[in-house]
């Protein structure tokens, strides 16, 4: 008997997506889609535990910009033309106020928008990424290690920074990085340099070997000696270390959108994984529950994905 044609995983993942995504997005969608089509671009995260001055000076020369710090810059010169703007009102409908009132309330306003939370985050974060302009494809070298063996910086996707910096680590704050391997946002919260203690979870023991040789190749020993690795089923972790935690990051498996339009192995789309992949929002609010679970009073969970699927990020938070 004849057998139907293979239909590589990869164009499954794209007819998904241009099934749901064209009307989650509508006219958006034919731009994301190029995005993910494209090459990936990297950034550069900077190890603050190596010397970084002349990574800093090679980057600029290359014309390379730190993100975060660039972000914090444009939202404190739209917040105080938004607070510029709103005081301009309020003069308008208070006239007849004193000066030395309009001066007041244009302090305080000022104050309230330049330390946001957002804007907090990213300041005490320490955290620095440099990326190339949109349209420029120039690719970072590879790594270099320093004296001590250490890499001067780590090459990720750097939105992948972000739930590293919503996360808004303080001094001394206990972190758990529930889903924690290959590595990356493990080592951006070190990074951050506030970490009283760091756990470092994933299921896979693989890929919690990855986590180990990422830790060893950018991380000094005494530092390594503040982060726990482990490899329990994150479902569990509330029963394990209940209420333990100031902050819990929660990125979770997903269907990892661009890997999935542009990867063969290990597709998630692969027909063999369709089961897998219809359980994916069940897994996601268990690690999310078990991640709130860990955490003390008052703490803070950050849940994010790699997805533009709302079942698995709108759907799985209500």
């Amino acid at each position: 008997a004849a057998t139907s044609p293979r239909i590589p995983p990869t164009r499954l993942a794209l007819h998904h997506f241009d099934m749901s995504y064209s009307l989650q997005l509508k006219d958006l969608w034919p731009s994301v889609r190029a995005g993910l089509l494209c090459e990936q671009k990297y950034g550069a995260l900077l190890n603050n535990f190596s010397p970084v001055d002349h990574v800093t000076q090679e980057l600029e020369l290359l014309n390379a910009t730190d993100f975060v710090s660039e972000a914090l810059k444009k939202a404190q010169r739209s917040q105080r033309g938004a607070a510029a703007e709103e005081e301009g009102r309020g003069e308008g409908r208070a006239w007849e106020g004193s000066g030395e009132g309009r001066t007041a309330r244009q302090a305080e306003t000022m104050t309230q928008a330049e330390m946001s939370p957002p804007l907090r985050a990213s300041i005490s974060s320490n955290i620095k990424c440099y990326t190339f302009p949109r349209g420029d494809i120039t690719r970072f070298r590879p790594a270099r290690p320093d004296t001590l063996g250490l890499l001067d910086y780590y090459l990720m996707d750097a939105a992948s920074l972000l739930p590293v910096l919503a996360l808004n680590v303080k001094p001394d704050d206990t972190v758990l990085d529930l889903c924690a391997a290959p590595g990356g946002k493990t080592l951006a919260l070190l990074q951050t340099g506030l970490c009283g203690h760091l756990a470092a979870n994933d299921v896979s023991i693989s890929r919690v070997k990855r986590l180990y040789q990422i830790l060893h190749s950018y991380v000094p020993r005494e530092i390594r000696e503040t982060v726990s690795v482990t490899s329990y089923d994150g479902r569990d972790w509330g029963q394990l270390e209940g209420g333990t935690f100031h902050k819990v990051l929660v990125d979770v498996p997903c269907t990892t959108d661009r890997h999935s339009a542009t990867e063969e192995e290990n597709n998630i789309f692969h027909k063999r994984r369709t089961k897998e992949r219809q359980m994916l929002p069940m897994l996601q609010l268990q690690l999310l529950m078990a991640g709130i679970l860990a955490t003390k009073p008052r703490g803070e969970v950050v849940y994010s994905t790699c997805s533009l699927s709302p079942l698995q990020n709108e759907c799985v938070i209500e």
